[in-house]
């Protein structure tokens, strides 16, 4: 005797609905789990797919969704550098203590699509916040627009009163650069600045600028440069061809040791013929030689407060947190010397 089995219809999945919706299954999981990173068209297109095909999600599967994760999510476009390598060990290391793991978004170029999908990732990992440290500004806006619900704090270059932003006063750090070589005496000091579309950038720059308007000395064009050794040395080649300048301040100590080197290839000595100012102190500034006079920034301590302003105790009240740098003198500065 024989029998046959009634074959019931297959319920639909999320691959049926994203077949019909014309998104991928991810874009699907991001709407279910009422993800910020999903465009209002895309949303409606999924939520009528769904009811198209009566999908219903699975209840247990959404309950796991709901459950504490203990994940800080950081969003960050700065990795290859020093400054945020650190503060990344630093938060990492201050979420560990506190019993959170760390996942992380990097993206390449900071455009919409790709903050969007940044932040997608983290929060289709229910993260239970996010860190955000990025070099332009259009980042932090687009989060803002986006109405990101996941609670989140923002490591910044300039002045913020969101209870949210941890902030370093950049302007503050290079102020005090351009202050200690006004201050031994020298009268033409030129100014290397990093990437134009860097916050952390335009915000030393713009330290540099007022200083020197400030005391009224004479301002030649801060030059645009990538952060490297070897522009550097490029662009302090290109200083010293006139030999009018006796005073560098760099916008990263990787860029000043570029000028000291282009200083010893004409001869010239550091800081008796050219004072020399980094900013950052990474480790080996205190081994470069001379010694690099630079403008210091805690970047292990800026990871730490940036989860403390994330996971604040229960009778610490919400403020946003400012970090002043602090210069550094060492050998590669002094008075210029007299000329003939």
């Amino acid at each position: 005797m024989s029998s046959t089995r009634t074959q019931q219809p297959r319920s639909p999945s999320i691959r049926d609905v994203a077949r019909v919706a014309g998104v991928s299954h991810q874009t699907v999981s991001r709407v279910l789990n009422n993800s910020d990173a999903i465009r209002a068209e895309t949303r409606d297109k999924v939520l009528a797919a769904m009811e198209q095909l009566q999908y219903r999600p699975n209840r247990a599967a959404r309950a796991l969704v709901t459950s504490r994760t203990r994940t800080i999510g950081v969003l960050t476009a700065q990795r290859s550098h020093y400054g945020p390598a650190v503060t990344m060990q630093a938060i990492e290391d201050a979420a560990v203590g506190r019993g959170y793991s760390i996942t992380t978004a990097n993206i390449a170029e900071p455009t919409d699509t790709a903050v969007r999908d940044g932040l997608g990732h983290l929060l289709d990992q229910d993260v239970e916040g996010i860190i955000v440290i990025a070099p332009q500004q259009r980042v932090f806006d687009l989060i803002e627009e986006l109405g990101v619900r996941t609670p989140y704090v923002t490591l910044r270059s300039s002045i913020n009163e969101d209870p949210t932003a941890l902030w370093v006063d950049q302007m503050e750090g290079a102020r005090l650069a351009t202050a200690h070589l006004l201050d031994l005496g020298h009268e033409y000091v030129r100014h290397i600045a990093g990437p134009q579309d860097w916050i952390e950038a335009d915000a030393r720059m713009q330290g540099f600028l007022r200083e020197m308007s400030d005391r009224d000395k004479p301002v030649q064009p801060p030059i645009l440069g990538d952060w490297s050794a070897d522009f550097g040395y490029h662009a302090g080649r290109e200083l010293l061809r006139y030999r009018d300048c006796t005073a560098v301040f760099c916008s990263n100590d990787a860029m000043a040791l570029g000028v000291v080197h282009a200083a010893r290839s004409y001869g010239l000595d550091v800081p008796g013929d050219l004072s020399v100012v980094g900013y950052d102190d990474i480790p080996e500034a205190k081994h470069f030689w001379p010694p690099l006079t630079t403008v210091q920034v805690d970047f292990a301590d800026l990871g730490r407060r940036c989860v403390d302003l994330l996971l604040p105790d229960e009778d610490d009240r919400l403020r946003p947190i400012e970090i002043v740098p602090q210069l550094v003198v060492r050998a590669s500065t002094s008075a210029p010397r007299h000329r003939s």
